[in-house]
């Protein structure tokens, strides 16, 4: 059997555990309407397709999530993560099949991935609410960042290998399992991926298998840690995914062309204003808020 199968296999028994994991949830939820509304399910189409593309969605649904108090701001970080699975799953399959990577730095990098969101996960989901603004701010603001040397393109272009190895694969590694980590704080994994692969000498196309399947493996364990701690909320979780996964689809399969520069630009205003309303709020409220 061919690594990329084994893949495969893997993408479907974490899909089947992330699928007991929010049954369960949604069983021992209250008697209370968790179907999504139609504007969170429309949140979840365009959030996914952006993300597909490799602007990312965590920063995006974030900075939504927030201006329209869709969420409990102590609940976002769980949200993204439960919500954003199934459509990561999807590109994952995608991209996984289309683009060929070394199987080695692929493998390495899933599992430093997957342990720092597992590790991450257990810390954040019992945060009150200030400290997820503080670190939500701080996390959405180094996002805001990355987006920005990127659409400035300071950051290198890469090479044109499609594998690590030696100390660039170790520096993979050990960066890769602290943005694992940091995706418990809602800072999504593509746009800093995308930069750790070009700072090594990767292709850019090598960072798409790496980063969505990093994703869709570790994203349903961290997600099984925020609905054991009730951190999520279920109804905006829902739209994310039955929006989502249509949105992966359309934009994977559909669009040939779109003036992405040009998306990222308002993609960096939206979160930056997003990041210091988080910070303000932390200040306003202060240690106490719950």
């Amino acid at each position: 059997m061919s690594f990329r199968n084994v893949l495969f296999l893997g993408l479907g028994g974490v899909t089947i555990f992330y699928a007991l994991q929010g049954w369960s949830a949604l069983r021992a939820q209250t008697p209370k309407a968790v179907w999504p509304t139609p504007l969170q399910t429309a949140i979840g189409f365009v959030t996914n397709f952006f993300d597909t593309l490799g602007i990312g969605s965590f920063a995006t649904t974030a900075s939504l999530f927030r201006s329209w108090s869709f969420v409990e701001d102590r609940l976002i970080p769980g949200t993204l993560n439960v919500g954003h699975t199934l459509p990561t799953i999807a590109q994952a399959f995608i991209y996984i099949a289309i683009v060929e990577v070394d199987p080695t730095t692929l493998l390495a990098m899933i599992v430093a991935a997957c342990l720092g969101a597992w590790l991450g996960a257990g810390v954040v989901a019992g945060w009150s609410a200030y400290r997820v603004r503080i670190g939500m701010g701080i996390a959405l603001l180094a996002a805001a960042t990355l987006m920005l040397l990127t659409q400035l393109k300071i950051f290198p272009s890469g090479g044109d290998t499609l594998g690590l190895s030696g100390v660039r694969l170790w520096l993979g590694v050990v960066a890769n399992l602290v943005l694992g980590a940091l995706m418990s704080l809602g800072i999504g994994l593509y746009a800093p991926c995308l930069v750790l692969i070009s700072l090594l000498g990767m292709s850019p196309k090598g960072a798409f298998p790496i980063m969505m399947g990093s994703c869709a493996f570790l994203m349903p364990a961290s997600s099984a840690r925020f609905l054991r701690a009730k951190s999520a909320d279920l109804q905006a979780s829902q739209g994310l995914a039955v929006g989502g996964v249509p949105g992966v689809l359309f934009a994977a399969f559909i669009v040939t062309s779109l003036p992405l520069d040009y998306v990222r630009g308002l993609v960096i205003v939206v979160v930056l204003y997003t990041a210091l309303s988080m910070l303000r709020a932390a200040l306003v409220t202060g240690s106490d808020a719950r």
